[in-house]
């Protein structure tokens, strides 16, 4: 039962340390922007309309943007598993004091950011578009 204890010890040091939230906020980030891509996919979803389940009314999508919300969705998370992979490495590299390496992953964790967060806007300007 020491164990046990041991472990709710350790979680509880490890939420006082900022690099935990900031991993929980990039996460939480990234899954709030998927939810709300998310969200405007299923108003466009063909069978969701023909039920009459949704409350919006959208264009068809054709075969060409179908395969672009669905390159679209694998690059957006390439690019979030990346970022979350620099940020990794960043706080490692930081913490064995190697400025060239901290710089660098730095610099990379934003630029796949970045990316990802404008994949996630470029959706939903395009549905937000689509849809009326």
């Amino acid at each position: 039962m020491k164990w046990l204890i041991d472990e709710i010890d350790a979680l509880l040091n490890q939420l006082k340390r900022w690099q935990t939230w900031l991993g929980i906020g990039l996460i939480g980030t990234f899954a709030s922007l998927a939810y709300l891509v998310a969200t405007f996919a299923f108003k466009t979803d063909a069978i969701l309309v023909f039920m009459r389940r949704t409350g919006a009314s959208c264009r068809e999508m054709t075969n060409g943007t179908i395969i672009a919300m669905f390159f679209g969705m694998i690059f957006f998370a390439f690019s979030t598993i990346l970022t979350l992979g620099e940020v990794q490495r960043y706080l490692q590299y930081k913490q064995r004091a190697a400025h060239h390496q901290t710089r660098q992953s730095l610099v990379w964790g934003v630029v796949w950011g970045m990316i990802a967060v404008s994949i996630a806007m470029g959706a939903l300007v395009f549905f937000s578009q689509y849809c009326r």
